[in-house]
């Protein structure tokens, strides 16, 4: 019974990692990055959809992308969203291609995404010790309601302390390396 519970939370765990890679990955560094424009959705005839779904990416140099979309009548919807998106990019399109080059990042800007990045990293270990809490609870409640013993719960509890400091060290490891990529000119 206690397996199930600490199986559970290793899956919760692991999709905080997870999202947390999603949301490393959408802050820019001076590279043109597909992953920059993982949250940005078109309105495509009336829905909402994400950019993935709508074109196919190329990296030409370390600062020029090339969006080309699926659906040539999409290029005017894509390149709007492009130009409203926080990604902070100014695409141009020749009619079948979008264009967009990633301005130099200032040092200004570059301080603002490391701040971004703790942020981030903040909520997603915040994340992690929410789901902890809750198996906690669970234990804590097998425990009072007789199904595990004593000794088995304080034993799940140490091996649910040891899993949520390792995934709490890899969202550290994670933001650290993306500090690195960011303050690298």
């Amino acid at each position: 019974m206690t397996q199930e519970t600490l199986q559970a939370a290793t899956e919760q765990m692991e999709k905080t990692i997870e999202a947390t890679r999603e949301d490393f990955g959408s802050v820019r560094t001076g590279r043109a990055n597909p992953g920059l424009f993982s949250k940005v959705m078109v309105d495509y005839y009336g829905s909402y959809t994400p950019l993935q779904q709508l074109a196919s990416f190329t990296t030409t140099d370390a600062r020029t992308l090339l969006i080309t979309p699926f659906d040539v009548s999409a290029l005017r919807n894509i390149e709007k969203a492009l130009s409203d998106s926080e990604v902070g990019a100014n695409p141009s399109n020749d009619g079948k291609v979008i264009r967009v080059v990633m301005p130099d990042l200032t040092e200004e800007r570059r301080k603002e995404y490391v701040k971004l990045i703790k942020t981030k990293a903040e909520d997603h270990k915040v994340s992690l010790r929410n789901t902890r809490r809750k198996a906690k609870e669970t234990l804590d409640k097998m425990v009072k309601d007789g199904d595990i013993g004593e000794d088995e719960g304080t034993r799940a509890e140490k091996e649910l302390d040891a899993m949520t400091r390792r995934f709490t060290d890899e969202i550290d490891e994670m933001a650290k390396r993306k500090e690195t990529e960011l303050l690298e000119v």
